[in-house]
């Protein structure tokens, strides 16, 4: 049996193709003003569900970033203050050296005082800090490990250990005890330095102390030695982490962001689309006896 259209049905199915055309125009113009292919989850759930997993991937990459940057911070600080106490040490050698041609007791006692002068300033690179952080004090980080009143070191050997990929953590400190209190706490630099003063102090040269200043100078290269091996995992795995976040990123991208060029280009279809539509309608829509009446 035939279905009789009625003029009503007409006007409704116009309307319902206009309303399913405006539609369509909303979503390329919103598309256009954004960039994005959706604006809300309800738009396309897996493009959304797939977005928040790109995005958690993102932040988690971020944060291994900042903590490696944070360990690059304190590797480096560390590295120049053994490269520091390096350089007071080849002084300390040069001056104990220089005393065995020294035979007066005021030059002796000059070189003292300049070797006094070199154990405090070992003594502030044993006292670094870094964001207020004692960086040779192990995990008592909030206290300063080396007394100058006292001249005892007593920083502990504990690891600070970072995150800087799931699961994989890198100590960030150097141990103070190996620099400072080496080979113990009553054998250390500090230790050392307090002898060579008072034995020029009494008028004796100090060369017998040369074997004892290499020993503590390779004691230095050797920390320092480690410390680079630490510092070329850290920036290996910084490369692969700034690799990782643009890989992040582009996934993100390619996920969400719309194509431009065809969003454009099919809102310009849609919009001649819309046109057609409104143009057609009125050709469907009937005079009623109100437009006789005008």
């Amino acid at each position: 049996m035939a279905t009789r259209i009625t003029q009503t049905m007409l006007n409704n199915n116009m309307l319902r193709n206009l309303n399913t055309s405006m539609n369509k125009m909303s979503k390329l113009q919103e598309q256009s003003s954004t960039g994005r292919v959706i604006s809300r989850p309800s738009d396309d759930p897996v493009i959304a569900s797939r977005g928040m997993f790109y995005r958690t991937a993102l932040n988690q990459n971020e944060q291994y970033q900042r903590n490696a940057d944070q360990a690059s911070a304190w590797m480096d600080t560390a590295d120049q203050s053994l490269d520091d106490v390096g350089q007071v040490m080849q002084r300390v050698k040069e001056l104990v050296t220089y005393s065995g041609s020294v035979l007066d007791a005021t030059s002796l006692e000059a070189i003292a005082q300049e070797i006094d002068q070199l154990k405090g300033q070992i003594g502030t690179a044993a006292n670094q800090t870094l964001g207020g952080y004692y960086i040779f004090a192990g995990t008592d980080s909030d206290n300063p490990p080396y007394n100058p009143s006292t001249g005892v070191f007593s920083g502990n050997d504990q690891d600070i250990n970072f995150e800087i990929s799931e699961g994989i953590y890198l100590p960030v400190n150097v141990k103070g005890a190996d620099v400072f209190n080496s080979p113990s706490s009553t054998d250390n630099i500090f230790t050392l330095l307090t002898n060579i003063s008072s034995k020029l102090r009494s008028g004796e040269q100090a060369t017998d102390y040369l074997d004892e200043v290499d020993e503590k100078s390779n004691q230095i290269l050797s920390v320092r030695t480690a410390l680079g091996a630490r510092v070329n995992r850290l920036e290996l795995t910084q490369n692969r982490l700034d690799s990782q976040n643009l890989n992040v990123n582009t996934l993100l991208s390619n996920n969400e962001d719309a194509d431009m060029s065809e969003v454009y280009t099919d809102l310009k279809m849609q919009e001649s689309v819309y046109q057609s539509a409104l143009s057609i309608g009125a050709r469907v829509i009937q005079t009623s006896l109100v437009d006789y009446l005008k």
